[in-house]
């Protein structure tokens, strides 16, 4: 079942992360006011499903040296401390970073005019959308020393960038030592052998509701046609299909679920950082690794603090930066550190480039959700 080879080259990858604390005392600068930002954002959880607070915004800067504007599917109290060490080196730029949907950012470049201006960087985990917003001609090139430090996979024609690399890794809760598998192979014997102990306990992505969860499940399949084996054994146990990754985490934590499938590990770590009964598990064979492409749309009306952005994103600081929230950094001058879970060598990163326009082919994506639904019921 295990692939051979890899191209991976280098990756750092996260020990852990943090969840969110609304605790002053431990905040200072931009940190305390994305910490404010989020509360009011919770205050605004009333609003209309689709609704975009104004809570989503933060600024920095004096805007005496310009402007720019980052759109981002990124939780903005992921982003305090990289903002506040972008606001240390141009403290002159202007800078409004806003959270969105990954739906929403694709949409405010791709129907960007004269009265809904584009946004400098768009930066998202929808990664076939990100791709799509290059292939239809949306992105403008950027090449820099510090593009030059990244690994083949993560760009495509110098407009799409892989700004992080978060392996998927496989979640439990209170299973015993023997259960827990090191493979895919022995996560399909378990659910074969101990189908009944887990029933209903283990969750997943649903690939026809999640966008996220088509793309990993996708991406297994091209690893290995033995994932079907897979979803036909985990369809034995009644599995639980979800639309979110923290819905997920948030099952294991109340104990309804024993495992979840597929889970973003940068997720998935900071759980398990504020919850020790939660643990991480790195399949040996292979783990499949996504990234959040960034992108400056050629219609951004700051391109030259867009250029300024993205590089620091990609610069050590802004790596490292990321790799202390629980993103993996993508530079090949970083190594991965001693803590990381998983061996480098088999990482299988989606790659950022054409292959994930397939994802957008409807034709395909009813081929798939028929065989799912076969191999979920055990045809």
């Amino acid at each position: 079942m295990a692939p051979t080879g890899s191209d991976w080259g280098r990756i750092a990858v996260p020990s852990a992360g943090r969840r969110f604390r609304a605790v002053a005392g431990r905040m200072s600068g931009i940190a305390l006011a994305v910490a404010l930002v989020i509360a009011g954002a919770l205050a605004d959880a009333g609003r209309p499903a689709g609704a975009q607070s104004r809570s989503d915004d933060i600024s920095v800067g004096t805007g005496a040296a310009g402007s720019l504007t980052v759109v981002s599917s990124i939780d903005l109290v992921e982003m305090g401390e990289l903002l506040e060490h972008w606001r240390a080196r141009y403290p002159d730029i202007k800078l409004t970073y806003r959270h969105k949907n990954s739906l929403y950012v694709y949409s405010d470049v791709a129907e960007c005019n004269d009265t809904r201006p584009c946004p400098d960087i768009a930066w998202s985990s929808a990664m076939d959308l990100q791709i799509k917003l290059v292939n239809d001609g949306y992105a403008a090139r950027h090449e820099s020393p510090a593009t030059a430090m990244l690994p083949p996979w993560a760009v495509w024609r110098n407009e799409a960038f892989g700004v992080t690399a978060e392996p998927i890794v496989l979640v439990k809760m209170r299973v015993p030592p023997e259960d827990v598998p090191r493979t895919h192979a022995d996560f399909i014997r378990l659910l074969r052998e101990k189908g009944a102990a887990y029933r209903g306990k283990v969750a997943a992505y649903d690939p026809e509701r999640s966008g996220t969860g088509f793309l990993f499940w996708n991406s297994d399949v091209r690893i290995t046609a033995d994932t079907w084996q897979l979803v036909r054994a985990m369809g034995q146990t009644g599995p639980k299909l979800y639309f979110f990754a923290h819905t997920m985490l948030d099952r294991v934590s109340d104990g309804d679920q024993l495992f979840a499938y597929n889970t973003i590990s940068s997720y998935a770590r900071a759980r398990a950082r504020e919850e020790p009964a939660i643990g991480v598990v790195a399949f040996e064979d292979y783990t499949l690794v996504m990234t959040r492409i960034a992108l400056i749309p050629k219609q951004a009306p700051h391109p030259e603090q867009a250029h300024l952005f993205l590089d620091f994103l990609l610069s050590r600081e802004g790596q490292e930066d990321l790799a202390r929230r629980a993103f993996g950094t993508v530079r090949l001058d970083m190594p991965p550190p001693a803590e990381a879970g998983a061996d480098p060598a088999r990482l299988r990163p989606i790659h950022v480039g054409p292959e994930l326009l397939a994802y957008q082919d409807q034709s395909r994506r009813r081929i798939f959700f028929r065989a799912w639904r076969k191999a979920l019921e055990g045809e």
